[in-house]
C-alpha cells in the first residue's frame, strides 16, 4: 500500500508539471465517464433496479387477451377471476377518472385512479396519513371517500395534516378524505392525483365492455408459469359458462416491472447506453494517445530509472497507477457533470417515456457503477502506454539522437485513432438516421389541415347528463354558441380527433356476412362526430357524402369509414352498398346494448389519428346524434390566431355550466409538436453523444498528426533542405490524416449498419445503411479530420530546414 501511495503521489506531482496535458485527459475523461453515468442512472432506474414495492416480485399485471393481443378487462371477468383463481393473495382492478376539483376561483380538472379497495395495500403504497379503502366502500353509494396523493395534498392543501376526515368537493358532490399517499411512486405516475372507489353498479357487472387493468399481488413461492396454468383453467371456465361474450378470450400474467414500457423503448434505451458507452471508448483511446505520447517523450527518463534499478514490474506499476489516477480525477469531475446532464435530460423527457416506478438518480449502485468505469478506463487506456514503456532499449534512448517514435508504437496510435473515428462514425450514423427521420415526420401528410386549429376537452361530470337527449341537448347549444363567436369559422365535437386518436375500439362485421365466433370478428377504431367534424378538420370525403344535420336519432343509422378500412374489409365491393354492424354504445354506460346496423354513405381520406408515425388503420365515424357520449372534445377552427380564442371560448363553455372547465386546451399545432416529442428528445440526445464523439475523434486525430510533426521535424527539414515543394509537405501530412481517417469510416460503416437496424423501431421511414443519412455524416466526419490535420501539416509547412537541422 506504501509503494502504492508513493506512486500516486509521484503521479500528482507530474500531473501538476504538466497541466495542459492533465486537462485535456481529463476533460475527455470526464465527458466520457458522465455521459455514460448520466445514461446509466436511467438503465439502472428503469430496467434494473426493483420495484419500490415490498416483495416486487409477486407482483403481476394480468391481461385479458383476444386475438393474441392484450386487452383490458370486463367487470365481471375481474370479479370471476378474483373469485375464482387460487394464485394470488389479492386482485385489484382500476382505471382513469376525470374529475373537477371545486377550488376557490372554479373547478379544475384533475385526473385520478378509480381502485376496487385494497389496491394501495396489494401495491404496496405506504400511506402517509390515514388508511386504504375499506371493503364496504367498493360499493354503490359508498364510494364518496378519496385517497390523496401526497403532491395533491402538499399543492392544493397546503399540506395540512388535519385533512384526513374533511371533505372535498368533486364533480360538485362531497367526498371525505380518509388517507394521504407516502411520498413517492405514486406521485410519480402521469396524471395521477387522486384514487376513489371503484364501485360497480349491477349494470356494470358485464362481460362485454371491456375498459379495466388488473394488478395481482401472487401469493409467496407460485411462479408465472403456474399462475398462467391456473388464469387459463379459469377463463376457459368462464368462456364455457358465458359463450356469446368470452368465446376466444383467454388472460397472462405478466410481471408488473416495465409491462406498460414498449420494446421500442427498451431498445432505445440500450442505445442511448451503447451510445455513450462509444463516447467513453473514444475518450480511453484518446487518452491513451496522449499517454504514449508523453511515454515517449519520458522514454530518457524511464531509461535512467530502469538503468539505476527500477524493475519491470515497478515501471508498469507506476505508469499504470499515474492512468487509473487520472481516470479518478475525470471520475470526479464526471460525477458533477452527470448530476447536471440527469437534471438536462429528465427536464427533456417527454411524459409517460418511463415506468413511474423509475426513480432516475445518482444512487448508490450508480456511482458504484461509476467508479468501476473509473477503474477500468483508467487501466484500459493506461495499459498499453505501461506496457511500452516498461520495455526501453536502454543503450538506443540513452544516444543523444534517439528522438524519433518507434514503429511499432506509431502503428498503435494510428489503430487507435481509426478506432476512434469508427465509433465516432456509427455514433454520427444513428444520430443521421434520427435527424433524417425527424425531418421526415415533419414533411408527413396528416390528412388534415393543422392551421387555426384549437381543440380542448369538456371532463363532464359522470351524472352531468343522463340519456341520450340529455347529451345531445348539451352539445347543440354548446355548438350554436360557439359557432356564434366572432372569427370561428367551423366547430365540431367528437369522441376523439386526429392524432390524439378514436379512443373507441369496436368488434363488427359485415352485414349479411355473421362471424360464428364473436371473438374473431374484425375491430376497428369507432368516432362519434358532429356534421362539421370534416369541414373543420379539411378532412377529404373521397366518395359519398359527409354526415349532415339530418343524421339524427330516429333517422336511418349512417357511418362513414377511411380508405384503410375499404381496402382491408370491402376491396372487391361497393362500399356504398354494405352495412356495417356493430354493437351500441349506451352513453356514459360500461356495457354495451344490442348491435345496431350502420348504412355506410362515405369513404373519406385516411388521416394519422395515432399521430405522424401511424401509418392508418381501419376507423368507422358515426353522427354523434345518433350515438352520443357525455365526455367529448370539441374542436374550433378560427379565421385569426386559434390561442387568442381561448377567453372568449371560455366564457362561451361557463355560460352553458359554470361549473365545467375547460380541459387539454391545445392548437393543433402544439398537439402535432407534442406528438413528435419523443422523436425530438432521441434525436437531441444521439445528436449530442454523437457531436462529442466527433469532437473527441477530431481532437485524436489533431494529437496524432501534431505528435507525429513533432517527432518528424527533423525528417521535414532534411525533406526541405533537398528542394522538397512546401506544398508538397503540407499534402504528404494531410494524405496521412485522411488516410487514417477513411480507414475508421470505412470500419466504421459496419458499425453503422447495425446500429441502423437496431433503430429500426425508433425511426420512420429510413432504411438502415440511408445513404443520405450515412453520406453526410461521412462527410462531416471526414471534413473534421481534414480541419483536424490542417495545423499539424500547416506547421509542418512552415519548418525552417536550417533551425530543424541545428536542433539535431
Amino acid at each position: 500500500m506504501s509503494k502504492l501511495l508513493r506512486d500516486a503521489a509521484f503521479g500528482l506531482r507530474l500531473l501538476g508539471k504538466n497541466p495542459g496535458f492533465a486537462a485535456v485527459a481529463v476533460l475527455a475523461l470526464a465527458l466520457g465517464i458522465a455521459s455514460t453515468t448520466a445514461i446509466f442512472s436511467v438503465v439502472y432506474a428503469t430496467l434494473l433496479a426493483p420495484l419500490p414495492y415490498p416483495h416486487p416480485e409477486q407482483l403481476v399485471m394480468v391481461w385479458s387477451r383476444i386475438q393474441g393481443n392484450r386487452n383490458v378487462t370486463a367487470a365481471a371477468d375481474f370479479l370471476d377471476w378474483k373469485s375464482q383463481s387460487t394464485v394470488f393473495q389479492s386482485l385489484s382492478a382500476w382505471t382513469g377518472r376525470t374529475m373537477n376539483l371545486a377550488t376557490a376561483d372554479r373547478p379544475e380538472q384533475v385526473q385520478g385512479t378509480a381502485t376496487t379497495p385494497g389496491f394501495a395495500t396489494t401495491i404496496g403504497h405506504s400511506m402517509f396519513l390515514g388508511r386504504d379503502f375499506l371493503p364496504e366502500e367498493g360499493l354503490p353509494g359508498k364510494e364518496h371517500v378519496v385517497i390523496l396523493t401526497h403532491q395533491l395534498w402538499r399543492e392544493r392543501f397546503g399540506a395540512d395534516r388535519t385533512i384526513v376526515g374533511r371533505q372535498i368537493r368533486l364533480d360538485g358532490k362531497p367526498y371525505t378524505v380518509v388517507g394521504v399517499i407516502q411520498a413517492g411512486p405514486a406521485d410519480r405516475v402521469q396524471g395521477n392525483r387522486f384514487y376513489v372507489p371503484l364501485a360497480f353498479t349491477p349494470d356494470q357487472i358485464n362481460h362485454d365492455f371491456h375498459y379495466l387493468l388488473v394488478l395481482g399481488r401472487l401469493k409467496p413461492g407460485v411462479t408465472l408459469a403456474q399462475a398462467n396454468a391456473n388464469m387459463e383453467a379459469v377463463t376457459r371456465h368462464i368462456a364455457q359458462v358465458n359463450p356469446k361474450s368470452n368465446q376466444g378470450w383467454t388472460a397472462s400474467v405478466e410481471p408488473l416491472q416495465n409491462n406498460f414500457l414498449s420494446p421500442e423503448t427498451i431498445t432505445g434505451i440500450w442505445l442511448l447506453f451503447g451510445a455513450v458507452a462509444f463516447v467513453l471508448l473514444i475518450a480511453c483511446a484518446n487518452v491513451a494517445n496522449l499517454l504514449l505520447a508523453r511515454a515517449t517523450a519520458r522514454q530518457r527518463e524511464i531509461a535512467v530509472r530502469a538503468s539505476l534499478g527500477a524493475t519491470p514490474a515497478h515501471l508498469f506499476r507506476q505508469l499504470l497507477t499515474e492512468s487509473v489516477l487520472l481516470a479518478a480525477i475525470g471520475g470526479a469531475l464526471g460525477v458533477a457533470l452527470a448530476w447536471v446532464l440527469v437534471t438536462v435530460i429528465m427536464a427533456m423527457m417527454p411524459p409517460y417515456t418511463l415506468p413511474s416506478e423509475a426513480d432516475v438518480r445518482l444512487s448508490v449502485p450508480v456511482l458504484l457503477f461509476t467508479l468501476a468505469v473509473s477503474v477500468c478506463s483508467g487501466v484500459l487506456f493506461g495499459s498499453a502506454p505501461a506496457w511500452q514503456a516498461m520495455r526501453p532499449n536502454m543503450n538506443e534512448t540513452l544516444k543523444e539522437g534517439s528522438r524519433s517514435v518507434t514503429g511499432a508504437r506509431h502503428r498503435l496510435r494510428r489503430a487507435l485513432v481509426i478506432a476512434e473515428v469508427a465509433l465516432a462514425l456509427t455514433l454520427l450514423a444513428g444520430g443521421g438516421l434520427a435527424i433524417r427521420s425527424l425531418l421526415k415526420l415533419a414533411r408527413v401528410d396528416l390528412g388534415f389541415r393543422t392551421d387555426h386549429l384549437l381543440t380542448f376537452s369538456l371532463p363532464v361530470p359522470r351524472e352531468r347528463l343522463n340519456g341520450e337527449d340529455e347529451v345531445n341537448a348539451f352539445y347543440r347549444v354548446l355548438l350554436e354558441r360557439v359557432s356564434a363567436v366572432p372569427g370561428v369559422t367551423a366547430a365540431s365535437v367528437s369522441t376523439g380527433m386526429p392524432v390524439y386518436g378514436t379512443n373507441f375500439g369496436m368488434p363488427f362485421y359485415i352485414a349479411g356476412k355473421p362471424v360464428d365466433d364473436s371473438s374473431k370478428r374484425p375491430g376497428a377504431g369507432f368516432n362519434m362526430v358532429t356534421p362539421d367534424y370534416y369541414r373543420t378538420f379539411a378532412i377529404r370525403v373521397t366518395r359519398g357524402r359527409a354526415f349532415t344535420d339530418q343524421d339524427r336519432g330516429g333517422s336511418v343509422r349512417v357511418a362513414i369509414v377511411n380508405d384503410t378500412f375499404v381496402k382491408r374489409y370491402l376491396a372487391n365491393v361497393d362500399p356504398l352498398s354494405q352495412r356495417l354492424v356493430v354493437e351500441q354504445l349506451i352513453p356514459g354506460a360500461t356495457r354495451l346494448g344490442p348491435p345496431l346496423e350502420w348504412q355506410i354513405v362515405g369513404v373519406y381520406a385516411n388521416v394519422r389519428n395515432g399521430g405522424p408515425k401511424d401509418g392508418g388503420f381501419p376507423e368507422i365515424d358515426v353522427p354523434f346524434w345518433q350515438s352520443p357520449w357525455p365526455g367529448a372534445s370539441v374542436a374550433v377552427r378560427t379565421a385569426g390566431d386559434p390561442a387568442l380564442m381561448q377567453s372568449s371560448l371560455a366564457a362561451v363553455i361557463r355560460s352553458v355550466d359554470p361549473e365545467l372547465p375547460m380541459a387539454d386546451v391545445k392548437t393543433m399545432n402544439q398537439v402535432v409538436q407534442e406528438s413528435l416529442a419523443g422523436d425530438r428528445f432521441n434525436t437531441a440526445l444521439f445528436g449530442s453523444f454523437a457531436g462529442v464523439a466527433l469532437l473527441l475523434a477530431a481532437v485524436g486525430i489533431y494529437g496524432v498528426m501534431s505528435f507525429l510533426v513533432a517527432q518528424r521535424t527533423h525528417e521535414i527539414g532534411l525533406r526541405l533542405a533537398l528542394g522538397a515543394g512546401r506544398r508538397r509537405v503540407l499534402w504528404h501530412v494531410l494524405k496521412e490524416g485522411l488516410i487514417t481517417a477513411l480507414a475508421g469510416i470505412l470500419l466504421g460503416s459496419i458499425g453503422a449498419y447495425f446500429v441502423g437496424r437496431a433503430m429500426q423501431g425508433m425511426v420512420y421511414s429510413v432504411s438502415p445503411l440511408d445513404p443520405v443519412a450515412l453520406g453526410a455524416v461521412a462527410a462531416t466526419l471526414l471534413a473534421s479530420a481534414l480541419l483536424a490535420c490542417l495545423v499539424p501539416a500547416r506547421r509542418a509547412m512552415a519548418v525552417d530546414p536550417m533551425t530543424a537541422l541545428r536542433q539535431e
